[in-house]
């Protein structure tokens, strides 16, 4: 071989390598899907009934939608791999729906549907930390090998509780999970719920990461289900909302990622 097609050669080789997905299950038997999708529901006390029905409402349309479906269509192997669970503190993750394969309105009608049937539950504490060492696993396993790998976190406030975020974050992350958020920020922050005004720009600064990362935050009642189906809409079709500009600060961070142990420690003292 020429000195010149050697090289190109070897370039190629080393292109392709770094562009190769990071796939969770490689057995045999893996189903090729162009995402699989871990959604993490927030179920915390935080969240009052209204706001965990809409939360609920929103992912059962958005999974039915016509946008959605035509999003699905248009992915390399036209189907995904999704499952559904709800935290709280560290102490409480459970599974709604386990990994199914969504190729279509029926199989999608079948996922939504199983949301709607599951019984509402709350619980103490905020744990995303706790939500996302949850959900690392859950890819390892799934039966399927996506081309993305992505965690739609949803919830209302900030971590108070299980491991400090951002460790847990950058170690998902770097295991080739992109982390996504869904900030719902409906209510006037109190102390009773121990909300911030700024909970887009955390969620932004110390939850999501990875390749394509983004934020939609839900502020009206009335948006919440439009948001939710645009959020999934990107995270399916492999695309971002428009990037806003955030000001360089060169004095201090937005905001801090420990905001919420602070918070929890000046009101309990633990």
């Amino acid at each position: 071989m020429r000195p010149l097609a050697l090289a190109f050669a070897v370039f190629a080789a080393l292109l392709a390598a770094a562009f190769t997905p990071r796939f969770a299950d490689r057995s045999p038997s893996a189903v090729p899907v162009d995402v699989e999708l871990v959604i993490a529901v927030d179920v915390s006390y935080s969240m009052d009934p209204e706001e965990q029905a809409l939360q609920r409402e929103g992912y059962i349309l958005a999974l039915k939608s016509r946008e959605f479906l035509q999003a699905l269509r248009k992915g390399a192997h036209a189907k995904i791999a999704v499952t559904y669970f709800e935290w709280a503190g560290t102490h409480h993750n459970q599974i709604i729906v386990p990994w199914r394969v969504i190729d279509g309105p029926e199989s999608a009608d079948g996922f939504a549907a199983e949301i709607a049937r599951a019984p509402y539950t709350r619980a103490s504490r905020t744990s995303i930390s706790g939500a996302l060492m949850f959900a690392k696993p859950l890819f390892d396993a799934s039966g399927y090998r996506g081309i993305r790998r992505i965690i739609d976190v949803s919830g209302d406030g900030v971590n108070n509780n299980g491991p400090l975020l951002v460790p847990v974050r950058d170690d998902v992350v770097a295991s080739g999970i992109t982390i996504n958020g869904l900030p719902i920020m409906l209510k006037r922050p109190s102390m009773s719920t121990m909300d911030i005004d700024d909970l887009d720009i955390y969620y932004e600064d110390c939850v999501i990461g990875g390749p394509g990362a983004f934020v939609v935050p839900i502020k009206e009642r009335e948006k919440f289900i439009e948001a939710t189906r645009t959020k999934l809409v990107l995270e399916i079709a492999g695309l971002q909302p428009e990037a806003k500009v955030i000001p360089a600060s060169a004095d201090k961070p937005r905001i801090s990622c420990t905001i919420g142990e602070k918070i929890w420690q000046q009101r309990w003292g633990n």
